[in-house]
């Protein structure tokens, strides 16, 4: 994306006790409202998106909105966290 502004700041979306490369989400908040996101192992590929619809997707995430696509694989595995907010990992 040659239109990338040069001085964003990158933030790794991973849990603290993660150790390795990953891949791992990245995003940087940029001028104009404008979120960036990439994947460590593909730095050079990134999408935009604005602020406006990177919370509603935030809200979807944390309502379960998005469960169903992660069907089958162990959520409550190590780092997983509290992910049904009832203050149990």
């Amino acid at each position: 994306m040659s239109d990338l502004p040069t001085d964003l700041t990158w933030e790794r979306a991973a849990p603290p006790e993660a150790t390795g490369p990953g891949p791992w989400i990245e995003l940087a908040f940029g001028p104009g409202d404008l979120v960036y996101i990439r994947e460590t192992s593909d730095p050079e590929t990134v999408v935009t998106t604005t602020r406006k619809k990177w919370d509603a997707f935030v809200l979807g995430v944390q309502a379960g909105e998005f469960d169903h696509f992660v069907e089958g694989v162990d959520i409550d595995g190590p780092g997983a966290g509290d992910r049904d907010g009832d203050g149990t990992t």
